[in-house]
């Protein structure tokens, strides 16, 4: 996992979220996203490490500065501030890892099912 004060990794960008890291800049549907520095660095190591589980020891250890052995809530409190101004994509874009940490899934549309045949009858 990288540090946060790199300002080189290319910005994320989807359907809803865009998150340019050199500018600590989140839109969400083209609305500026308030987020305290904190909650900032949260999410800005989550998206650049989409896709993986990150723990919460290293969550903890790059954003807060806490080493192993440090029990708070403090990680959990952020996580949900974060999802809700995240508004109705929070579920989508961090999963809870139970027991482990968590996740960012970059956002990917509902797809109609397709059979072998073609689509499925009664889906557009």
């Amino acid at each position: 996992m990288g540090t946060l004060t790199r300002v080189d990794l290319a910005p994320y960008r989807d359907e809803h979220l865009a998150v340019d890291f050199e500018h600590r800049a989140v839109t969400l549907d083209s609305r500026p996203v308030e987020l305290t520095r904190k909650e900032y660095a949260l999410l800005a190591l989550l998206v650049s490490n989409a896709s993986e589980i990150v723990p919460r020891h290293a969550l903890l250890l790059d954003v807060w500065g806490y080493g192993d052995g440090i029990r708070t809530r403090t990680l959990d409190v952020h996580v949900r501030r974060v999802r809700k101004k995240l508004g109705g994509y929070a579920e989508r874009y961090i999963e809870t890892i139970f027991g482990i940490g968590y996740r960012f899934q970059p956002y990917r549309a509902a797809r109609p099912r397709q059979s072998a045949e073609g689509p499925v009858a009664g889906v557009a």
